[in-house]
């Protein structure tokens, strides 16, 4: 059990003396004894060790024989004290008082010199008294002040003494009760719990209200019913049909009381306890298993005391949240207990109290509070180490909060030994407990080097060999040895003793409250010593248990994960570099995911984000060897997203298991890509030894995997294409023609030299994708495209339908490409080529000499047609790039038409003046160079035809002068109309311009049909009165107002204002003027 405090024996009265202690009051190092002759007697306290002894049969603490140096000096005796035995002592320090109960009169002496000062007549027949002291405000000057208060119960009624800083009150205040007083106990500075035979209730000595202490009805049982104690009635009430007592001599159980709190009070009468507020509400808490009813009860920081009856001899110590025994103190025959002021909060956090019986008086020294916490984790009493923690203040133990982290962790790692493994790996994550201290409790094939079990068993293999050693067994002795049975796990103490009356070191349960099973002792794995004095070997860890065990880590692991992940980017930096450091611990924020020993030296030289990412990689490779072994489904998601796996331990494990599509993404998601290509291109070409599954057989999966690559590691990409594309040039071309940012960016110019040094026709390709698909401008692309179709044209191995193909190609690219060198590949265009001419005709066209370009399309291709095409589209082009000039010129600024609208006649004048592509073409037709016919047909149906794009005054001259005049008709018929054509639109142009003129004009003066002819300058605005301007907020009055389009009203002067911003008329301006 826990020794929270080690009994002192102070004085023990002489055999001689035959007075017996009635009462006892400690201050300082005073004491004071008041004894059962009414005399007083005052000690001095020495402070010293004393050694106690434990004994280990049932767990009690029994104090030794005193030494040789008094415990206490006796300074001074007052025989006459009181004239019958001293029942009770209190002292009020500030008025320099000693207060105490004999005679059934309460009286007041000097604490110095013990002289009586007054005795109060009032008291008479007085039962109890209790005193406090408190620092309240003047309700009336709000200044805070000390006031010491005493209340006597006196049959039945309390009477009140106040002393208001220093000087007692003239009234005493009187409050009547319904029963007589038995107990007082000080709630708070205002309140007081009286202690009657009717019940407990609590007192408001200024409002003078008084509250009863009920039942709650969830306590009700069948056993309080018969004994008349119904639920909803006053606690600890006797009621007429509660006779028991009458049989024990009409003895009746005092009411005793405890203050826990401020907030918080213990009541207990006979066995029953009830916890209370401050409001008398009863709190959730079940009754203290009290097997006999106790003399005492108090509360010494922080546990709850509670003295057996002077036949038991024995002081209890128990922990006022959980209510377990911790300590149980024998004193024989004590009767008396205690414990100085203040028993609550910090000022008496160590401090001790006293225990005394008729003839011998016991100081009970608190022990440190640390070794306390120590004491209860050796006894696997993790709950109560806890709780403990919990209640102490944060003052009395360094980092309290990572010693209670560690308590938990300590208790997870008993339930994992107890192989209860939900509950421990829930706790600890609940506790927050390192990762790498979780991990080494399992075995190797999930903790890899960093598991302790292996070693732990092979230490203990070595132990019992060299044991066996010692002992001279003969060798290979151990191998005949029959095996014993894995030991399985008990449940715990308390399971050992089903059945038995009394648990060890505590109290057994009472007919009325059943005894509740200690939480921590289900939390305790008991180990049978061996004859060795060894613990039995541990069950080992393994088949079923083992993946039990596992899927417990895995959602640990996952917790783990995303903690690291808040402070650890997918690159394995930190997000907040320096991390943010706790002001308390002085350890980063992330501190409990990484092992505790770093903190055990100095830190100023740790690489934090090191260290982090030292764990994740610990975390991810444990989970994915946890997933491997208890949910092989979960492994592939895991690796598949960013992780810190250690890439050999995944490779290998992936191999193993023939997981080959999983390995790949793995490899990928690492970014080990030459890896997971070599490995690709074993399985695509079939160079492994092993069978692969279907979908990596061929190149379709190393080029799906090429796909993917960066632009970045184009010459990976170029070392591992090579056997997709011999293999299957369509597919691994694929690499490089994908609709893809990754394609696109590839670096052009490796990828060109690459595909030329294993085939023409796939750079060809290439080239093709890029100028035509992705309109690359690069000049040296182009030139390069149009050189290798004319090198496919005419070299001889291509077939004709090849051949027609590719020049197709050519002639649209030449026709629609800009960026080659014309005049280059002008020269490498063959003339003796027919395939070649119309190639010829535009470049010739693309540098500008039509002539040359309708000379080749008349005379060499003898295709009027597609001269005709070739002029009919020159000239269109003219026309657009003559009307452009037009607009950029401001040609129709000279009239009055809208810039925009420029005439027809404009652009006909304007298309006059360069050269005309019709009448080259005439002029070939009409005019043919040696050893070709002239094309009289071809020109006069050019004329018919084209007649008004053809200038009169070229066409005439061009005109032999035997040529009749009727042949020319269709010709001069075609002009004129597209006169008359263009005269008429400009004429239709013109009253366009005026009417939309005048519709402007309209507008601008009435405004839009949905102003109702109030619109534009015949706008009309109402000023009100009160209307003011929405710029300066200033009313209009008969200042001059400006209507904004909008028909917003402002100030003339406003009108560069916004709305809402004051200028210098509004209110700003004043301020100004003002200064």
């Amino acid at each position: 059990m826990l020794s929270a405090f080690m009994p002192q024996p102070l004085h023990e009265l002489k055999p001689k003396d035959k007075a017996r202690i009635e009462s006892l009051l400690a201050y300082g190092d005073r004491l004071l004894v008041g004894l059962s002759t009414g005399a007083l007697r005052v000690y001095r306290v020495n402070e010293q060790q004393v050694p106690v002894d434990q004994d280990a049969s049932n767990g009690e603490t029994v104090p030794v024989t005193p030494s040789k140096s008094k415990a206490v000096e006796l300074l001074r005796e007052e025989d006459k004290f009181g004239k019958k035995p001293v029942q009770q002592l209190a002292i009020v320090k500030e008025a320099n008082l000693l207060v105490s109960l004999s005679d059934g009169y309460v009286s007041l002496h000097d604490l110095q010199t013990y002289q009586l000062v007054e005795r109060l007549e009032q008291t008479r027949s007085a039962i109890c008294f209790a005193v406090t002291s408190n620092v309240i405000k003047d309700p009336e000057t709000n200044i805070p002040g000390l006031v010491s208060r005493l209340a006597v119960g006196v049959k039945r009624k309390i009477l009140l003494w106040t002393w208001q800083d220093m000087e007692l009150s003239e009234n005493v205040e009187e409050i009547a009760l319904e029963a007589a007083v038995k107990s007082l106990t000080w709630l708070m500075g205002k309140k007081v719990v009286v202690g009657m035979d009717a019940g407990f209730s609590i007192v408001d000595i200024e409002t003078k209200e008084i509250v009863p202490v009920n039942k709650p009805a969830s306590r009700a049982t069948a056993v309080e019913e018969a004994q008349g104690e119904l639920a909803g009635v006053r606690f600890a009430a006797v009621s007429s049909s509660g006779m028991g007592y009458m049989g024990m001599g009409s003895w009746v159980p005092k009411p005793l009381a405890t203050r826990l709190s401020d907030h918080e009070i213990l009541l207990a009468k006979d066995v029953n306890t009830m916890f209370t507020d401050a409001e008398g509400n009863a709190l959730e808490k079940r009754q203290i298993p009290w097997s006999l009813a106790p003399e005492a009860v108090g509360y010494s920081y922080p546990y709850l005391l509670g003295l057996q009856p002077p036949e038991r001899g024995q002081l209890q110590v128990r922990n006022p949240e959980t209510l377990t025994l911790l300590q149980t103190i024998s004193v024989p025959q004590a009767m008396l207990l205690h414990v100085p002021q203040p028993n609550i909060s910090l000022a008496h956090a160590g401090k001790g109290f006293l225990v005394a019986s008729d003839r011998v008086i016991w100081r009970m020294n608190a022990m440190p509070y640390p070794a306390q916490i120590d004491q209860l984790i050796e006894k696997a009493r993790f709950d109560e180490a806890v709780s403990l923690l919990g209640l102490l203040e944060d003052t009395l133990i360094d980092d309290k909060a990572g010693r209670i982290r560690e308590v938990q962790i300590l208790k997870a790692i008993n339930l994992f030994e107890q192989q209860k493994y939900r509950p421990a790996l829930d706790l600890f994550s609940d506790a927050q407990a390192p990762p790498e201290r979780v991990i080494a409790l399992y075995p190797r094939a999930v903790a890899g080097d960093l598991s302790s079990r292996e070693r732990k068993e092979t230490g203990l293999r070595e132990s019992e060999s060299a044991a066996d050693d010692k002992n001279g067994k003969p060798e290979g002795s151990s191998k005949d040895a029959p095996k014993e049975p894995p030991s399985t796990p008990q449940k715990s103490v308390l399971g050992r003793l089903v059945g038995s009356h009394k648990r060890a070191g505590s109290d057994g349960p009472t007919p009325k409250t059943p005894a509740k099973q200690d939480s921590d002792n289900a939390s305790i794995k008991t180990a049978t010593p061996s004859k060795s004095g060894t613990a039995e070997k541990e069950t080992a860890l393994e088949g079923e248990d083992l993946k039990q065990a596992t899927r417990a880590l895995c959602s640990f692991l996952a917790q783990a994960r995303v903690q690291i992940q808040k402070y650890l980017s997918t690159a394995g930096e930190l997000k907040e570099q320096p991390p943010v450091m706790d002001s308390e611990t002085g350890k980063p924020v992330f501190g409990h995911l990484l092992p505790q020993s770093l903190f055990t030296s100095d830190t100023s030289k740790v690489d934090w984000q090191a260290e982090l990412l030292r764990v994740a990689q610990l975390v991810d490779t444990t989970l994915f060897r946890a997933y491997m072994l208890a949910l092989p489904s979960l492994a592939g998601p895991l690796f598949r997203l960013d992780n810190f796996c250690e890439p050999e331990v995944v490779q290998a494990s992936l191999y193993e298991s023939h997981r080959y599509g999983d390995l790949i993404d793995f490899l990928h998601g690492k970014k080990l890509h030459r890896q997971a290509l070599e490995l690709l291109t074993k399985f695509g070409r079939g160079e492994e030894a092993i069978d692969p599954p279907e979908g990596m057989r061929g190149p379709e999966r190393t080029v799906s995997y090429l796909k993917q690559l960066p632009p970045e590691m184009i010459e990976l990409v170029l070392e591992f294409v090579r056997w997709p594309i011999e293999d299957s040039p369509d597919t691994g071309l694929s690499v490089f023609l994908a609709d893809s940012d990754n394609a696109e960016k590839l670096d052009r110019e490796k990828v060109l030299h690459f595909l030329a040094s294993i085939s023409t026709s796939l750079q060809l390709r290439y080239l093709e994708h890029i100028v035509t698909e992705l309109a690359d401008p690069n000049p040296a692309y182009h030139q390069t495209l149009a050189e290798l179709y004319l090198e496919y044209i005419k070299s001889g191995d291509t077939s004709e339908r090849d051949q027609l193909a590719a020049k197709t190609k050519l002639e649209a690219f030449l026709t629609t490409s800009t960026k080659y060198n014309k005049a280059r590949i002008f020269r490498l265009l063959p003339t003796d080529n027919p395939l070649l001419h119309e190639s010829r005709a535009i470049v010739l066209s693309a540098m500008g000499n039509h002539k040359q370009a309708l000379s080749i399309y008349v005379f060499q291709l003898s295709s009027p047609q597609k001269a005709e095409e070739y002029c009919n589209r020159i000239y269109l082009a003219q026309q657009a790039q003559v009307a452009e000039s037009c607009l950029l010129d401001n040609v129709g600024a000279k009239s009055n038409h809208h810039p925009a609208a420029l005439s027809a006649v404009d652009l006909e004048v304007s298309a006059e003046s360069g050269e005309n592509v019709f009448a080259m073409l005439l002029g070939l037709y009409l005019s043919a160079p040696d050893g070709e016919v002239k094309r009289w047909a071809e020109a006069l149906e050019l004329l018919s035809k084209h007649g008004a794009r053809l200038p009169a005054s070229s066409t005439l001259d061009l005109m032999p002068s035997d040529l009749a005049v009727k042949e020319l008709a269709s010709y001069f018929r075609g002009r004129i109309r597209h006169a008359t054509s263009l005269l008429r639109e400009d004429r239709i142009i013109a009253s366009l311009e005026a009417v939309r003129k005048a519709d402007a004009e309209t507008v601008l003066r009435f405004g839009t049909e949905k102003d109702a002819g109030l619109g534009g300058r015949m706008k009309r605005v109402v000023i009100r009165e009160e209307d003011h301007c929405p710029v300066c907020y200033k009313r209009f009055g008969a200042s001059a107002v400006r209507v904004k389009p909008s028909g917003e009203v402002v100030h003339y002067g406003c009108i560069s204002g916004k709305p809402g911003e004051r200028t210098g008329r509004g209110l700003s301006g004043i301020g100004r003027a003002w200064g």
